[in-house]
């Protein structure tokens, strides 16, 4: 439960303000149809945090426990400072192809071209080695993802310049490097997690 809880967490701060969140404004603003570009955004997740489970399981398997655990742990601390980096959208990304895939296509693709090697997707690795439970992180992730950008496809920027965006980063930050420490120290071992 905790693996669900944490990662469903961790992402759904990390993601806001970030540019995937972004994505989901200009996507909602441009094409004006929420089913399909959450949909879009679901699958498009899915596949990607899917993809960053399955590395993460696969690293435990190659990994001594001493070395993964310097591994995530210095991870887990680098994600804290990377947060805390703001995210800005190019201008390109905003021509995505509509007319060749739809409204879903084109989020999908957009979304999946966008999370590659985001802290979001880098996270769900090290999560997912961390807990060793990939389907249970990806599945908080996913929900993480979709608790940041689904209200933006609904709301729009009405509600994102409501949000202390630094405030929301910081929590986040606080989050990635409490989960680094704790790795590092071995306390999450000592407590049963």
């Amino acid at each position: 439960m905790e693996a669900l809880l944490v990662s469903t967490g961790v992402v759904a701060l990390a993601e806001i303000g970030d540019k995937t969140q972004l994505l989901a404004l200009l996507l909602a603003a441009r094409f004006r149809k929420p089913v399909p570009i959450v949909l879009g955004i679901l699958a498009a997740t899915l596949v990607n945090h899917g993809i960053a489970g399955a590395l993460g399981a696969w690293i435990t398997s190659v990994l001594t426990p001493e070395v993964l655990r310097w591994v995530l742990g210095l991870g887990f601390l680098g994600m804290a400072a990377w947060t805390l980096i703001p995210d800005k959208i190019d201008e390109d990304e905003d021509s995505t192809p509509a007319t060749r895939f739809g409204v879903f296509g084109a989020t999908l693709v957009a979304f999946f071209l966008a999370e590659m090697g985001d802290k979001t997707q880098i996270a769900t690795v090290a999560m997912a080695a961390h807990y060793g439970a990939p389907l249970i992180v990806v599945a908080g992730t996913t929900l993480g993802m979709l608790i940041a950008d689904v209200p933006a496809v609904f709301v729009g920027d009405r509600l994102s310049r409501k949000i202390p965006m630094k405030l929301v980063h910081g929590v986040a930050a606080v989050m990635f490097a409490l989960l680094g420490i704790a790795t590092l120290t071995g306390m999450g071992e000592r407590f049963g997690f």
